[in-house]
C-alpha cells in the first residue's frame, strides 16, 4: 500500500506539493481549514487528489508518514504541535521538492527586493538561452515546477517561512539580499531569531556551492563573522571598494569581478532605478558571472527587465500628477526604498495591518519628500501617532477609491501620488494584489 503524505493548506503552496507527491506515487490527503478556490479544487480533482476544506480531520492527518503544511501556518498551531508530538514530520513544499529536483537551485530571500531579483535573474539566464523558471515565493510553486516540466535552472524565492521547515535542502547558490524587521510578530518579536530563519538559505552548502550577500547590511556581515563559512562567497556593496563581488566605483559604474573576469555598466543604464535595485542588479551579476554567461547578455538584461506588477509599477499621470503602484510594500524597509526613490513631492497612501511597524526610520524621508499623507486602513491611529506634525495634511480612507479621490485632491501638478502601504493588506483587501488592483482601477476612473 502507498504511503500517505498529508498535506496542510491547499493554496498554490499546497496544490503543487500534491501534484508531485501523487507523481512519485503517495496516497496524498490534502486538508485546508478554509474555503479551497475553484481553480486549485479544478487541479486536485482532474489529478484525482482527495481533499477536504474547512476542517483537519486529525484521523487522516495522522496516517501521514511526513506532512508537508502551507508557509502561511505557524509552528505554534495546536495541529503542528500535535504532529510533533507523534513524532511525524512535518517540513516544507520546498523542503519536498528538493528531492526530486535534478536542476540547479538558485535561491533568494532577504527582507525586501526578492521577487524582484527572482524575476530579474530569471530573465538573465533566459536571455542567455538557459531553460530556467522563476518559482517558489514568486508565481508558480517549485513543487508544480518540479513534477511539470523538467528545467535545468530553478530561480526560487524563498520566504523565511518558507526556510523555517527546511531541513537537507541545499541551494547551489543562495542570495541573501538584506535583513531588516519583517513578519516579527512570527519570530516572538526577536529579530535574531528572523536573521536566524534567514540564514536558512546557506544550510548545507559546501565548497562547490556559492554565497552571495550584502556586504552593506550590518546584521548579514555580523552573522557571516560568527559563521565558518565553508562555501565559495561573494559580496556587493555601494559602500565598499571591492577586489571581487560587484560594487559602486566612484563613478558611479557598477563593477563585477569573478574569477578576474571583468564586467562594467553604468547605474543609470539599469532599467530598475533607485539603491535598491542596484543591489538587486549587482547580485543578479554575480549569479549571471557565476553560471558563465556572457557579460553583453548580463547587460542587456538589467537594462531592459520590466519589473513585477505592484512593485514601484507606474499606474498613470492624471493632469500632471503620477501614480505610483507599490503595494507590494508590505513593511517599513521596502516603503523606506520607494520614498527614496521619488525625486518629486510625494502624496504617500500607507496603512493596512501593522506587523509591529518601527515608523522612525521613515521620519527623514517624510520630512523631505512627502506633502500629504492618506492612511488606508481599519485602524490609523499609529500612522496619526507617528507622523502628525511632520505633514501638513493626514486624512484617512476605508476604501481604495476613496484613498485616490483624497490623494488628488492634495497633490499639485508635477507631484506623485505614491501607494506604499508598509503593511499587510488583510483589514480591507483580500492581499496586496487586490489592493494594488483596486488602487490601479480608482486611478484609471479619474
Amino acid at each position: 500500500m502507498a504511503e500517505r503524505i498529508a498535506i496542510l493548506g491547499a493554496g498554490e503552496s499546497g496544490v503543487g506539493a500534491a501534484i508531485l507527491a501523487k507523481q512519485k506515487g503517495y496516497d496524498v490527503w490534502v486538508s485546508d481549514m478554509g474555503n479551497i478556490k475553484d481553480k486549485y479544487k479544478e487541479v486536485l480533482l482532474h489529478n484525482e487528489i482527495k481533499w477536504e476544506e474547512g476542517v483537519h480531520s486529525e484521523n487522516e492527518i495522522f496516517l501521514a508518514k511526513e506532512v508537508i503544511k502551507s508557509p502561511g501556518i505557524p509552528e505554534t498551531a495546536p495541529l503542528i504541535k500535535a504532529l510533533k508530538a507523534n513524532s511525524i514530520p512535518v517540513i516544507s513544499e520546498i523542503e519536498f521538492a528538493g528531492r526530486y529536483c535534478h536542476g540547479k537551485k538558485i535561491c533568494i530571500t532577504g527582507s525586501n527586493g526578492k521577487t524582484t531579483t527572482t524575476l530579474m535573474l530569471n530573465h538573465v539566464l533566459d536571455k542567455a538561452g538557459l531553460k530556467t523558471v522563476a518559482c517558489g515565493n514568486v508565481g508558480k510553486s517549485f513543487a508544480a515546477m518540479v513534477a511539470l516540466n523538467v528545467h535545468d535552472y530553478y530561480v526560487i524565492e524563498l520566504s523565511s517561512f518558507q526556510l523555517d521547515d527546511m531541513y537537507d535542502f541545499k541551494a547551489d547558490i543562495a542570495i541573501l539580499l538584506n535583513i531588516t524587521p519583517d513578519h516579527l510578530d512570527r519570530y516572538e518579536y526577536s529579530m535574531e531569531k528572523y536573521a536566524a530563519s534567514k540564514f536558512r538559505i546557506i544550510q548545507n552548502q559546501g565548497p562547490e556551492d556559492v554565497y552571495i550577500y550584502n556586504l552593506d547590511d550590518p546584521i548579514i556581515r555580523q552573522q557571516n563573522n560568527k559563521l565558518k563559512l565553508k562555501q565559495k562567497t561573494y559580496a556587493f556593496s555601494q559602500e565598499e571598494q571591492l577586489t571581487e563581488g560587484a560594487w559602486l566605483t566612484t563613478n558611479k559604474q557598477i563593477q563585477t569581478n569573478i574569477n578576474n573576469q571583468q564586467t562594467n555598466m553604468s547605474i543609470h543604464e539599469l532599467a530598475q532605478q533607485g539603491k535598491h535595485n542596484a543591489y538587486n542588479s549587482m547580485a543578479s551579476s554575480i549569479a549571471g558571472r557565476v553560471l558563465e554567461i556572457r557579460k553583453e547578455i548580463i547587460r542587456e538584461s538589467l537594462s531592459d527587465f520590466q519589473n513585477v506588477e505592484h512593485r514601484l509599477e507606474h499606474v498613470a499621470s492624471v493632469h500632471g500628477i503620477n501614480f505610483i503602484n507599490d503595494s507590494k510594500a508590505t513593511n517599513v524597509n521596502s516603503t523606506w526604498y520607494a520614498l527614496e526613490s521619488m525625486e518629486e513631492p510625494t502624496i504617500w497612501i500607507a496603512g493596512g495591518v501593522d506587523k509591529g511597524n518601527d515608523y522612525t526610520m521613515l521620519e527623514a524621508l517624510v520630512k523631505s519628500k512627502v506633502a500629504g499623507i492618506v492612511c488606508l486602513g481599519k485602524d490609523n491611529s499609529k500612522l496619526h501617532a507617528a507622523f502628525e506634525g511632520l505633514v501638513e495634511n493626514i486624512w484617512d480612507a476605508s476604501t481604495a477609491e476613496e484613498a485616490v479621490g483624497l490623494a488628488y485632491r492634495m497633490a499639485k501638478k508635477g507631484n506623485n501620488v505614491l501607494l506604499s502601504p508598509a503593511c499587510a493588506s488583510f483589514d480591507l483587501f483580500e492581499n496586496y494584489e487586490e489592493r494594488g488592483n483596486q488602487f490601479k482601477r480608482a486611478v484609471r476612473a479619474l
